[in-house]
This record gives structure tokens, sequence and C-alpha cells, in this order.
């Protein structure tokens, strides 16, 4: 692509490179000037234009940039996502559903290594997305591109970004209390808007004693097919009441504690083919904490480990919440 200033009267053909204002319109940013545009500017007083001009080999932005996208979304309905028309050498891609991002990081990189024109800007891998929500921008920056480096970043596309959805439709939070008066609502309200952001639905209230064989009853008889436990004493050891009770309910406790903050009292484990997530008393605030990295992956069906959750700790230090009892200060 040659880029550079012209004789207004040899213009013809190429890209316009900056807006302008011509006698009686103003011609856009990378229009592909006619006749009728270079009359314009002629009348306008301007004898010379800076535009780009495409070599045989090139291909332009618009064109580049969907076939990436393409590529890169081979079966775009299967994936999850929708491909956005191109416009000024930009396409992007958007969550049909809400779900979870999955980006390899690897590829990535690869597509943004072959040219400097040729750039994929994403969510991070693991993001939850709404429906609708964008998770990828393609944009070739300048006018064109070489199509032989095309082909390279092409080669490099597919599979490099999907939203998996959820695999579970509903969810019962068992709550204890420590006395006989109810807990307050607030912790299964922010519970229901988390899982109604993934389209699950919560099952009516269930309130229990904080002992561990109430919890086991409790959960061997939840409906949903996701089993959360708040309760109403936090729980400190993997040996603890709320753990304890998912062994006693014949179930495996595979995680206790995350490296994130707040959140860092979570636990995991798997009651026969339900996930249980032991909620950290954070949860009770809608804002983002530890909880959510894992509630978020498992409602979509992505295993997580001990290991990924280990790995949660780059990043794992989140905002402040003002109503935190004892706010981190220097030396604490």
């Amino acid at each position: 692509m040659k880029f550079g200033p012209v004789p207004v009267g040899q213009a013809e053909g190429c890209l316009l490179a900056h807006s302008l204002q011509g006698a009686g319109r103003r011609i856009a940013k990378g229009t592909t000037l006619t006749p009728e545009d270079l009359q314009e500017l002629q009348q306008a007083g301007l004898t010379e234009v800076i535009v780009a001009r495409l070599d045989p080999g090139d291909l332009h932005e618009d064109d580049a940039a969907l076939r990436l996208a393409q590529a890169m979304a081979p079966d775009a309905a299967a994936l999850g996502l929708r491909i956005s028309g191109a416009g000024a050498g930009r396409v992007n891609l958007y969550a049909l559903a809400p779900g979870v991002t999955r980006v390899a990081a690897a590829q990535v990189g690869a597509i943004n290594s072959v040219d400097p024109m040729i750039s994929v800007a994403t969510v991070p891998d693991y993001h939850r997305v709404d429906a609708a929500g964008m998770i990828a921008t393609i944009k070739i920056i300048s006018y064109a591109v070489p199509k032989a480096k095309l082909l390279v970043a092409l080669a490099q596309a597919a599979g490099a970004i999907r939203v998996v959805l959820p695999h579970y439709g509903s969810a019962t939070l068992v709550e204890t209390r420590v006395t006989e008066d109810m807990p307050s609502d607030k912790g299964r309200a922010a519970m229901a808007g988390r899982l109604d952001r993934m389209g699950l639905s919560l099952s009516p209230r269930v309130v229990v004693p904080h002992c561990a064989p109430e919890i086991a009853t409790a959960l061997r008889a939840a409906p949903g097919e996701v089993l959360f436990v708040l309760t109403g004493s936090a729980t400190s050891d993997p040996a603890d009441v709320a753990p304890e009770a998912v062994r006693l309910a014949g179930g495996t406790v595979t995680r206790f504690g995350m490296p994130v903050d707040p959140g860092n009292l979570l636990f995991l484990g798997q009651l026969g083919k339900k996930p249980v997530i032991g909620l950290p008393g954070c949860a009770r605030s809608p804002a983002l904490n530890g909880a959510d990295w894992v509630l978020e992956r498992v409602v979509c069906g992505i295993d997580v480990t001990s290991a990924d959750i280990a790995a949660m700790g780059v990043g794992g230090l989140l905002k402040e919440i003002p109503t935190r009892p004892r706010p981190r200060r220097d030396g604490e």
C-alpha cells in the first residue's frame, strides 16, 4: 500500500486518509474517491489530498477484518458468537447469550504477531459476558493489509475464542441460622441476581440450623442442579460444619479456601452429579468477589480444579468493599 499526498486530479479510486469538507458536503475518512468527490474537493479549493492507494497484493481493511472474524468463528452460532458487519476496518464479535468466554491467548498472540496492522483485542479468558456483550474486536489498523500476511493470520485463527453457555438451569441455596431468628434475605437476593444474569432459577428458600446433619439433609433434598451453602457463621476450616455436612450427605469436598480477597473462605465440592459451592460471607453483597469466578465457571459446566482456584491469586486482590468489617491496613 502506498500512503501520502497526491494531486486531487490523480486521486480517483484512492482511499481518503482524513475526512475533508468539500464545497457542499463532507467526505468521510476511508471513502474511495469518485470523480464527484474530487469535484467537490476541487470546488472547495483543495489541490492536494492525503490518500492510501492499494497495491495489487493488498486487501481492503473491511474485507480483511471480516475474513479474520469469520476464520476465528467459522460456525459462529455454535461458538455462541455473532459477527458484526465491517466498517472502518473493524469487525466485532458479540455473545449470543450469557456465558463465560474462553480465549486461547497463544493463538490471539500469534495473530497479533503477524503484522502490526492486524489486531485482535478480546476480553480476558473466563470473562463473564451478558447476551449481546462485545467480547472481541478485530481491527485492520491501516487501510489495507497484504493478503499474504492475512493468510498467515487466518491460519492461527480457528478456535481462538468462544462463549461457553450455562450448562445448568436451576440452583438451590441452603442458608443456616445460628439463632432462632431468620437470617436477612440480603444474601439470597444477591445470589438470585447472580444466577438470574446467567439464566438460572433459584428454588424456594431453605434455612436450617447451623449444624452438619441439618445441612446434609437439606442438601440431599435440594431440587436445584447446583447447590450453594451460605452459613450464618463463617466456615473457617475444611472440617467445619458446612464442609462436613457435604461429606455427611455423601459428597466430597475438593477445595477449601481460595487466594482471592474478598472470597477466601469459599469451598468447592460435589454431591452426586451436583456441584456444591460453599459461599464466603462476602457473597451476601452483589459486589464482585472470588465466589463469582467459581460460580460462573461451574454453572457453565467448566471443570474447576484445586489448581484452577490456586491460579486465581494473580489478579485476585479485588477492590475493597465498604462493608468489610476489618479493612486491609498497612501491616495487616
